[in-house]
């Protein structure tokens, strides 16, 4: 009997030549509500190219979510070798750049190992962490 490989979710579509499985999506689905949960504010992931200047780009970004005061967004640029990322003014009382700066270490340590939804998913859990101490 030959193997049907499941495609994942229907919800997903358009990520078939993303570069996250459907598997991967729902992992980094599942740390992104348990991470706002956790700390009571929103979490953004954005994984693409991020033009010049890179920070400013990634702030735009970070502008035009919903509550921006209260949000924290990671940027991710794979092709760039980029990562940022950006508190609102509220989300940076909670977490200051020290606690921003580690978790980036963690997620560009997986990173660097191959491991791009790993990366996100153990930024997230410890940006949370700090975030509701």
């Amino acid at each position: 009997m030959d193997r049907v490989e499941d495609p994942g979710p229907p919800w997903y579509p358009e990520v078939v030549d993303g570069p996250f499985t459907s598997r991967q999506l729902i992992r980094i689905d599942e740390a992104l509500r348990l991470a706002d949960q956790e700390s009571r504010l929103t979490f953004s992931i954005y994984v693409g190219d991020l033009h010049a200047p890179v920070r400013g780009a990634a702030e735009k970004l970070h502008s035009e979510l919903a509550d921006p005061d209260n949000s924290v967004l990671i940027a991710v640029s794979p092709n760039q070798r980029i990562l940022e990322i950006v508190t609102g003014e509220a989300a940076r009382r909670r977490l200051p750049d020290r606690d921003c700066a580690l978790a980036a270490f963690s997620m560009t340590a997986a990173f660097t190992g191959g491991d791009l939804a790993g990366g996100i998913v153990a930024g997230l859990s410890q940006l949370a962490s700090h975030a509701a101490k």
